[in-house]
């Protein structure tokens, strides 16, 4: 059998960063070194210094006799060359140990900051893939102006976002198109299914109850149709209205007004604030979050739906009083067709599209939903969006 050996590196240094790794190998070479160089330049130096010794002790009229090698513990020799090279030596160890020190204190530190500089390349890779988002792919690409080691790396991460974007593209267009193909005959059928059940009010029951299971499912893949097809043809909208925040939040209550006194949910509503972008999806977003927020929310709850001005953002917030959303589905839950309870999903009419279709919303408004605060006494949805210049905003108010 063939034995196979494997070096892994010790789990410490697994969570050291990239460039204190080089610092500290770099250091402890250096370490090495000076030490190796330390030695054997003390070795050399006492023993030049035993021959000067010997050769002064030679010529001193104490000496007495011959010897190859100069030698402190001898009782012949003259007692004050003895200390003067004894202290020689002595000192030029502690200056060579000192010098060692420095030496690999500042190769260190000097490591730190060469491999810092040599690492950059690599520090503005991380942070420019950190920032990759679907709708983004080309303008994260790398420039050709990279160091001769980052070429092949970047040619190749320029491809990997080709490869996506197309992807991406393909999705989008699929989904479009399969959207669109199935809108028509959905349509069909539910008319169809509404004629029927209009033409035939004595079915028996279960007749009945099986005709309005089809009309429900029904409606719901035509709502999955519609939200897919909006969603396949959000990148194809302007966004160069001028938003009054206030007066749509408060036409938004009152068409979910209904829905809410159904459920024994409070509305409020309270800030204000101007931005530039769809009229439309605007609209669709808080209505949305608005939504989702009343249909999960416990009976006699409430959901605020509020405006502030946060340096310069402009942040929209949906608060409600629901059962919080647990932490490990914070992210999941802006995902297609995820829903953190599908029995409870099913039972409020939701197809799982909701959430995703504001994460797009938002992200075309250079914004980014999330879940700002969940516990058990409720959810607090955040939506930032960065405000324009007031010169670009009144520019728009006079063309309308």
């Amino acid at each position: 059998a063939k034995t196979i050996y494997q070096f892994h590196i010790p789990r410490r240094m697994k969570k050291i960063s990239l460039q204190w790794r080089i610092t500290l190998m770099t250091a402890i070479l250096i370490g090495i070194t000076c030490v190796s160089m330390n030695s054997l330049i003390g070795y050399s130096g006492r023993h030049y210094m035993d021959s000067i010794g010997s050769d002064i002790s030679a010529n001193s009229d104490s000496y007495k006799g011959e010897q190859e090698f100069f030698n402190p513990e001898s009782a012949d020799l003259d007692q004050e060359v003895t200390i003067i090279v004894n202290g020689a030596q002595e000192s030029f160890s502690t200056t060579n140990w000192c010098i060692t020190a420095v030496v690999t204190l500042l190769g260190g530190v000097l490591a730190y900051f060469v491999s810092g500089r040599a690492l950059k390349p690599l520090h503005t890779f991380a942070s420019r893939v950190e920032n990759v988002q679907p709708n983004n792919l080309t303008d994260m690409k790398i420039t050709d102006d990279v160091p001769a080691e980052f070429k092949q790396f970047s040619i190749s991460f320029n491809q990997m976002l080709d490869r996506l974007d197309e992807g991406f593209t393909a999705q989008r267009q699929f989904t479009g198109n399969a959207a669109h193909e199935l809108r028509t005959p959905l349509a069909l059928l539910q008319a169809q299914l509404e004629l029927f059940s209009v033409e035939h009010p004595d079915l028996d029951a279960e007749s009945a109850d099986f005709l309005k299971l089809l009309q429900e499912q029904t409606g719901r893949m035509s709502q999955v149709t519609k939200t897919l097809l909006e969603m396949s043809e959000l990148r194809t909208v302007p966004c160069n209205d001028c938003i009054e925040l206030a007066p749509m939040i408060e036409e938004i209550l009152a068409d979910l007004s209904p829905v809410a006194e159904k459920k024994g949910v409070t509305l409020e509503c309270d800030g204000t604030g101007t931005m530039v972008g769809s009229d439309t999806l605007i609209y669709r977003l808080i209505f949305n979050l608005t939504e989702n927020a009343i249909r999960y929310n416990r009976p006699d709850g409430t959901v605020r739906v509020s405006v502030s001005q946060d340096g310069d953002d402009l942040v929209v917030r949906v608060a409600d009083t629901g059962c919080g959303i647990p932490e490990k589905y914070k992210e999941s839950i802006f995902q297609p067709f995820f829903r953190v309870d599908k029995s409870r999903s099913r039972e409020n009419g939701g197809v799982g599209l909701g959430l995703s279709l504001v994460w797009e919303i938002a992200d075309i408004h250079g914004g980014k939903v999330q879940a700002e605060e969940s516990t058990e006494k409720g959810t607090v949805m955040t939506v930032p969006f960065s405000v324009r210049s007031e010169e670009h905003t009144s520019e728009l108010q006079s063309l309308r």
